[in-house]
């Protein structure tokens, strides 16, 4: 009996648990180069011919062309781990391909993906427990720590090479956007914190400034560059004159017919001034156009204005100066404006604007070479700022370079002990599989990997909790003295999104496709072998693509 249609395509039992681990694997694969401070960059390019260069896990994940429904589950495993601890990304996918291929082998032992799926389950809840206790806490205040924290998210990445310059901006700008709660905790408002980017020159000079930065120039030579007492409105309506919804033809039978034409036009813009004059404004930030004539008679009335200024920025600027933005010209009074200083910045053709005593809004003025550094300086400090404010927050720290991997293994198989059945062979795969972050350090930094985890699970036996791997010389060491140190929220959360989705790719046991075995449903890519083959893995040689 046929019941599916001539195209469609059906994997079922093994091949479908081969075919998801396979693709799970080559997505943590495609991303394992990249980790740690000696991890090597990828060079993207999309179909339009943009070319991306980094080491960001989650930034090649969504870049590269996956069509594969398997991997685009684990691409999600980066994408949560970016929302919720802003590291981490290819720690996570890393954990989530080895828990994948340690399960591989348990299910040739005729192990049963249940008993696999609870052993892991039960090993994350333990080993989240575990975090928890390693963990050390830190204090808002202890500015050393706390920018050794930034500096180990920056190292590795673009922003490695004046990380100590970056590292106290990011501190500063954090410790002015955080607020005490009434039960005493520290809550980071990161919608604060701005950041502006500036090619041709290094990013040993980047700036912390108060307020926002505005990277427009004035719209007329005659308006002034400086408002010390800035009265601004925040526009999101063109100044231009208005056009009909509809498509209108208009009769003129002589010259004055037009003249008197152009002249309401002129009267319409004449308006527009007008009324922004009468709401006390004297300077305009506007998210859309700005009629030539309109600015001509806003320089005449000394009013200050830039026009398409980004939303980002109109968004950032009320939060400054605790303006509205107004959509509609003809609605806007006094109550609308905000209240600050403006200034200007010739050389690097900037405005600056700052709020009132009370505003704390802050702007990072990141400074690159080229497009491309900058563009991998502002990543790494986004995941900075994240780590960071997670620190400051969350108040617990715990030791980098596979230390509390390493830790984490060894407390696993001791509390495997405990458990019965064959979850514990699960146990202890997953204790395994978190020896994976060690081993690639090694591996991308030229060292012998065996070597390295021998000497790290000697260390650790010996009760030196916080030993992990010194990249640079190859040594064993006390990481946590050394300044290389991490959030225990990231490691938390890289656990608990690997096993989600490595339990959730075990849970299936039937694929079934409407066509080909891909999500971009386009029939001449790779996959959708006839017969319900691998094909290709359904367009994994997408990703082949696009690394």
């Amino acid at each position: 009996m046929i019941i599916m249609g001539e195209d469609s395509q059906r994997v079922k039992d093994k091949d479908a648990q081969e075919y998801n681990i396979s693709a799970a694997r080559a997505v943590a694969e495609a991303v394992r180069s990249t980790l740690g401070p000696k991890g090597m960059d990828k060079m993207l390019v999309d179909s339009m011919g943009d070319v991306t260069i980094t080491n960001d896990g989650v930034t090649i994940l969504q870049t590269m062309d996956i069509d594969n429904p398997t991997a685009e589950m684990i691409v999600e495993v980066a994408e949560t781990q970016e929302d919720e601890a802003g590291d981490g990304t290819t720690t996570a996918v890393a954990i989530a391909g080895e828990l994948l291929k340690n399960a591989e082998d348990l299910l040739e032992q005729d192990i049963h993906p249940t008993a696999i799926i609870k052993g892991f389950h039960l090993a994350s809840e333990q080993a989240r427990a575990e975090v928890d206790d390693i963990a050390e806490s830190v204090d808002a205040d202890d500015e050393e720590l706390i920018k050794k924290v930034a500096e180990t998210s920056m190292t590795g990445k673009g922003a490695e090479l004046e990380k100590e310059v970056l590292a106290d901006l990011i501190y500063r700008a954090v410790k002015q956007v955080t607020v005490e709660a009434d039960d005493g905790s520290n809550v980071v408002d990161l919608e604060n914190i701005a950041m502006e980017t500036q090619t041709g020159r290094s990013a040993g000079e980047s700036e912390l400034l108060q307020g926002a930065v505005v990277d427009k120039d004035p719209l007329h030579d005659d308006m002034p560059s400086a408002v010390d007492d800035a009265k601004v409105l925040l526009l999101n309506d063109p100044i231009e004159i208005e056009e009909a919804d509809v498509d209108t033809q208009v009769s003129i039978d002589s010259p004055d017919q037009l003249q008197s034409f152009l002249d309401q036009e002129e009267d319409q813009l004449k308006q527009k001034v007008q009324k922004i004059k009468e709401t006390g404004a004297n300077v305009v930030f506007c998210q859309k156009g700005v009629d030539d004539l309109a600015q001509h008679y806003l320089a005449k009335e000394g009013i200050l204005a830039a026009r398409r200024v980004k939303k980002s920025d109109l968004t950032f600027l009320k939060n400054i100066l605790g303006a509205n933005i107004v959509s509609d010209l003809d609605a806007a009074t006094e109550a609308d404006l905000g209240h600050g200083s403006v200034s200007r910045d010739d050389a690097d053709e900037l405005f600056y604007v700052e709020g009132g005593a009370d505003a704390h809004g802050v702007t990072l003025l990141l400074r690159g070479s080229t497009d491309h550094v900058v563009d991998e300086l502002e990543r790494g400090v986004e995941d900075a700022l994240d780590v960071v404010s997670t620190a400051v927050s969350d108040g617990r720290i715990v030791a980098g370079g596979g230390a509390i991997e390493v830790e984490l293994a060894s407390r696993l198989r001791d509390y495997a002990d405990s458990v019965e059945g064959r979850e514990q062979l699960a146990v202890e795969a997953f204790a395994d599989a978190l020896e994976i972050v060690p081993r690639v350090l090694a591996e991308n930094a030229g060292l012998d990997s065996i070597d390295t985890l021998v000497d790290l699970r000697a260390a650790h036996e010996s009760g030196d909790k916080t030993a992990g791997l010194n990249v640079f010389s190859g040594d064993v060491e006390d990481t946590l003295e050394a300044g290389v140190v991490e959030t225990a929220h990231a490691k938390e959360q890289a656990l608990s999104s690997a096993t989600e989705a490595a339990n959730l790719v075990l849970k299936i046991d039937d694929i079934i496709a409407a066509g080909d075995l891909s999500t971009g449903g386009n029939d001449d890519e790779e996959g959708g072998a006839p017969g319900g083959g691998m094909g290709g893995m359904g367009g994994m040689g997408g990703m082949g693509g696009a690394m």
